[in-house]
């Protein structure tokens, strides 16, 4: 990124107009086009800033751009608005002065913007921490709160402000913000009840209707459409660019941020949504028995709904638009409104109620914003006001009449404090001060402000006058006082001059001011200056019960009722601006100029026409001159001599003394003509711009000069750089090779060295291996023959003992042949006696093991109802077999029951015990033998609907079901609960669980049930205190 050391490098154009030679308009407005073409949108008049809106965001206000001016002169990089926010926060801070910052500029200029850019600036250079975040927040996000309420679509602006404000922001010692204290002045309330073509009313009503939920809606008793409100403009109801639902949200999150209560932003809406139904009230015209007409409110449902938001009694307020109570010291007269004054006292209301809203909303915002501590603090004030306003030829009011006086007087003090600046710089370096030549407004401001003849005091004169006072008669008064006056114009002042003059109707007048002449109509202006809001009026509304309404109507008080007429708005203006003048006195006062390229909103276009209009009425051109009266320039030394040091011998490259001995020697050896400078104390002053621009035009072509001497030692540097490179890299590339050759030969003689010690030790081995081989071979042979020998002996001895072993042997086979001949003589005689039996024992032994081999092999399954058996293999084993069969049964049953819990044992008992009681004698058992028996089917316990039965039974339920009880007399059955105790039998009824019978178990004689395919069954009782029986059927 480019770093600028100088205002004055890379200048595009000329980034001070003090500095533009030659002065004209035509050059200022080419210099200013000139730098708008190049996206350099800010320019300097010596400190004040003219800013030109782009009409589109620009990569100018990033962090890294804050970081680059902090903390730098003002005049030390390209012209910019941080410059001047960061010069008057480091005179706060260090020097402990009080600084305001005055932004001034037609509608759509950017003040609001510029405005925006000072505050975010303050916030990031100034200190952090939890608490001064916290005040920074409130501050900035009490823009989005005034914006919304106070800012409107315009023909020149989307967001137009329509009030004026000022701000004093207050830090400590330390340069951090403690809080604020906001102003604000002349907001435009006529906008509440009526907006010119293509304009909107105020941003927050359409807000409201756009990004409220619909629960809100619903409680404001407000619907989503626009068209339904007679307040609201519809042919610029919606703007590109402009999402009012996002804007919403961010209004009612600032307010939480500023310190707003819910309940008082509920409060504030339900008034908005007042305004809005108040505009939709229509009057009809009523016949008295006098002759009189009355108005009458048409349609009272949107009276009735607003009179509930407001809490106020509907016939209260119907009477305040159809009467009128004139009180005048113990007398009291009430007269009927006419259609005409309905309307009048409706729009009245509206635009009070608002303009009193917008005042308490900033009263609250300075309750939350305003600093605690009771110190001194110092102070920065922000000044965002409506620039001069000349519209087209009788379009000018009493609103613009206002707004030009108030700029007459903030160019007053603009001169004033300019002049005032630049002598007390002369005085402080030593510099002779000269009177400087300027158009002085005063004799304007008398003109309009002057406490007897003035327009102000004859306007409130007229509207206190009685009898009949119209606009006319106001005209007719200026024109018998101000006939003489050189700036006040009129064809009926009788003065030849204007009698002619055909551009001057005669419903006007004209002021001439110090940016040009205006033609004001003055139609409106008793009406406007008067502001009067019909006194029945205030008292209704000090009669709702709504929280906020009494507060801002305080005057409706019976208890405190003032027949004075309340001040007029010309009057509380001028007291207003009186006051904002004596507070920009005390403060050392920085400007922004704001100016509009063009009319469409667009980038990339400068219109010469409008820009040179603004130009004019913010008096630039006279601001320049004022700057340019004395002296043009001035610099500190040590700055001077470190950037024009090269244009002398003596001062090059470094100048060992003072920088003003430096600066006296550079101005003579460059033959600068005396008169066209002076040394201050500090600082060299040029008189005239040449004089600049030739020392500029001498640095350049120095810098040239300078530039080719550090090519030319660069390129020397360069080529020497290069050449030692080279040099050095020859040495390094000969020490490798020759290392390289080295190691070669090295490699060589070591292969070589190798080569030859290979074939030593291997001609040394074979020889060895040789006499090891015949040494191996000698010992071989001796051990082969000593082999052979022992193997010879071992044979022999071998063949020995073999013939040894025959002879033994047979001897032995001989006996024994002997020995078995002599026992089969014996034994002869007794084996045809026991032979029979033990073959008949072997026989069966062998058919036995047969048999039990095989059963092994054929046993049945281990489940106690296999009734499968292998078959019997012999008829001898039918006994045998039998036991075993049921041996087995048994030992297979045991198994099976080995495997039972305790409840599967209950159960199988359960079973065994219904088996015998129902088997083959009931034809439904054997459907029923694989049902489990459960007992409490109806889950009492976990039933709520049984839990009182069963708490009411002390005992175990053993079974629990529902049974249809026949009755024995016709027949019918009933549904009942059937319960069974270890004691007792307990019938019930099914839907109340109410206990019908209670039979204890001695009681029953027996139970029958039938033996076919059904649920029969029959309780039997003894005879009890009776003698007969008593049978209960149930199934």
């Amino acid at each position: 990124m480019e770093v600028k050391t100088s205002l004055l490098d890379n200048m595009i154009g000329v980034g001070d107009m003090v500095l533009l030679e030659p002065l004209s308009e035509d050059s200022f407005l080419e210099n200013l086009k000139k730098r708008f073409d190049h996206n350099e949108i800010y320019t300097y008049i010596g400190s004040v800033v003219i800013s030109l809106n782009p009409y589109r965001s620009l990569p100018i206000y990033t962090p890294d751009k804050v970081e680059e001016y902090r903390n730098r002169n003002f005049y030390e990089l390209s012209p910019h608005i941080y410059a001047l926010a960061d010069e008057a926060y480091r005179s706060l801070r260090d020097q402990d002065k009080d600084q305001c910052i005055l932004i001034t500029g037609e509608s759509g200029a950017g003040k609001t913007e510029a405005s925006k850019l000072v505050m975010s600036y303050v916030a990031a250079v100034c200190g952090k921490g939890q608490e001064v975040n916290k005040v920074k927040e409130q501050l900035l996000q009490s823009n989005p709160v005034l914006e919304a309420f106070g800012n409107a679509k315009t023909v020149r602006n989307d967001n137009s402000s329509r009030f004026g404000k000022y701000m004093d922001i207050e830090f400590d010692f330390k340069g951090d913000p403690l809080g604020g204290v906001i102003s604000n002045y002349l907001l435009e309330k006529s906008r509440v009840v009526k907006q010119p073509r293509g304009e909107r009313n105020f941003h927050i009503f359409y807000q409201l209707l756009s990004g409220a939920s619909d629960d809100m809606l619903k409680k404001l008793k407000l619907e989503r459409d626009f068209s339904k409100y007679n307040y609201l403009s519809l042919d610029s109801a919606t703007v590109s660019g402009l999402d009012d639902a996002a804007n919403f949200r961010t209004v009612r999150n600032a307010m939480q941020i500023v310190g707003f209560m819910e309940d008082e932003m509920q409060s504030v809406l339900e008034l908005v949504a007042a305004v809005l139904k108040l505009g939709n009230l229509d009057f009809k015209p009523e016949s008295r028995c006098n002759g009189m007409d009355e108005s009458r409110v048409k349609d009272k449902n949107d009276l009735k709904e607003m009179c509930e938001l407001l809490g106020i009694e509907q016939s209260v307020l119907e009477r305040a638009f159809s009467y009128r109570t004139v009180e005048a010291k113990m007398e009291k007269v009430s007269t009927t409104l006419n259609v005409a004054q309905a309307y009048y006292a409706r729009d009245a209301l509206a635009k009070n109620l608002y303009s009193r809203l917008f005042s308490w909303l900033v009263t609250r915002i300075n309750e939350s914003i305003r600093a605690q501590a009771k110190t001194r603090h110092k102070v920065m004030g922000v000044l965002d006001i409506y620039g001069f306003e000349i519209f087209e030829e009788t379009d000018n009011s009493f609103e613009q009449f206002i707004i030009n006086y108030c700029n007459e007087k903030l160019q007053q003090i603009f001169i004033e404090l300019t002049l005032r600046e630049e002598q007390e710089e002369y005085v402080r370096e030593g510099i002779e001060w000269t009177n400087i030549e300027y158009f002085n407004n005063a004799v304007i401001c008398d003109l309009i402000e002057n406490n007897q003849n003035g327009i102000l005091a004859m306007l409130d004169e007229e509207c206190l006058r009685p009898g009949t006072v119209t606009d006319e008669t106001f005209l007719d008064k200026l024109n018998t006082i101000c006939a003489e006056h050189q700036h006040f114009e009129s064809r009926l002042n009788k003065n030849s001059k204007f009698l002619n003059d055909h551009s001057l109707p005669h419903n006007c007048f004209r002021i001439q001011h110090y940016a040009g002449k205006v033609l004001y109509r003055v139609e409106g202006f008793v009406d406007k200056n008067n502001d009067l809001l019909y006194r029945d009026l205030s008292q209704a509304m000090y009669k709702a019960n709504h929280s906020l309404i009494k507060q801002l109507f305080p005057e409706g008080n019976p208890a405190k009722v003032n027949l004075k007429r309340p001040p007029t708005a010309g009057f509380q203006f001028r007291a207003s601006v009186g006051t904002l003048m004596g507070n920009l006195q005390t403060k050392n006062p920085n400007y922004i100029r704001c100016i509009k390229p063009n009319d469409k909103k667009a980038a990339h276009i400068f219109t010469d026409s409008l820009v040179r209009h603004q130009v004019r009425y913010l008096g630039l051109m006279e601001n320049v001159r004022v700057r340019r009266a004395g002296y043009a320039f001035r610099q500190a030394y040590e700055p001077c001599l470190e950037r024009y040091k090269m244009l002398c011998k003596n001062t090059w490259p470094h100048w060992k003394g003072p920088a003003r001995q430096g600066v006296e020697v550079l101005m003579t050896d460059l033959q600068v003509p005396a008169e066209e400078f002076a040394y201050g104390r500090s600082k060299i002053f040029i008189r005239n711009p040449r004089t600049l621009f030739f020392l500029e035009e001498k640095r350049k072509q120095c810098l040239e000069d300078l530039a080719t001497l550090i090519q030319k030692i660069y390129r020397g540097w360069k080529c020497r750089s290069h050449f030692l490179l080279l040099k050095k890299s020859e040495i390094v590339v000969a020490a490798w090779y020759r290392r390289y050759a080295q190691q070669k030969k090295y490699q060589k003689i070591k292969h070589s060295t190798t080569v030859v010690q290979s074939y030593t030790r291997g001609w040394q081995a074979r020889k060895l291996l040789r006499e090891l081989k015949y040494q191996k071979k000698c010992e071989e042979a001796v051990t082969t023959i000593a082999a052979f020998w022992h193997g010879t002996q071992a044979r022999r001895e071998l063949r020995r003992l073999k013939e040894e072993a025959r002879r033994k042997h047979a001897v032995a086979v001989i006996w024994a042949y002997w020995q078995g001949l002599k026992v089969r003589r014996e034994y002869r005689k007794f084996f045809r006696a026991n032979a029979g039996r033990k073959i008949y024992n072997f026989t069966i032994q062998r058919i036995m093991q047969k048999y039990f081999l095989g059963l092994k092999s054929n046993l049945p399954s281990m489940s106690p109802i296999d009734k499968s058996w292998p078959a019997r293999p012999y008829s001898f084993l039918e006994g045998v077999h039998a036991e075993l069969r049921r041996i087995f049964h048994l030992w297979r049953c045991k198994k099976y029951r080995s495997q039972f819990t305790e409840e599967k044992k209950a159960v199988y008992e359960e079973k065994l015990e219904a088996s015998e009681l129902f088997k083959d004698k009931k034809a439904l058992y054997p459907s029923s033998v694989s049902q489990t028996f459960k007992g409490d089917y109806l889950e009492m316990v976990k039933n709520p609907k049984y839990q009182k039965l069963s708490s009411a039974i002390d005992e175990k339920i053993l079974l629990a079901d529902v049974v249809n009880k026949i009755n024995r007399a016709n027949g019918k059955s009933s549904p009942r609960l059937f319960l069974l105790t270890k004691k007792s039998v307990i019938l019930a009824d099914q839907k109340t669980g109410q206990v019908k019978t209670s039979l204890p178990l001695p009681d029953l004689s027996s139970v029958s049930t039938s033996t076919q395919s059904d649920g029969f069954f029959a309780l039997k009782l003894k005879e009890v205190r009776r003698k007969w029986f008593e049978v209960y059927l149930f199934f």
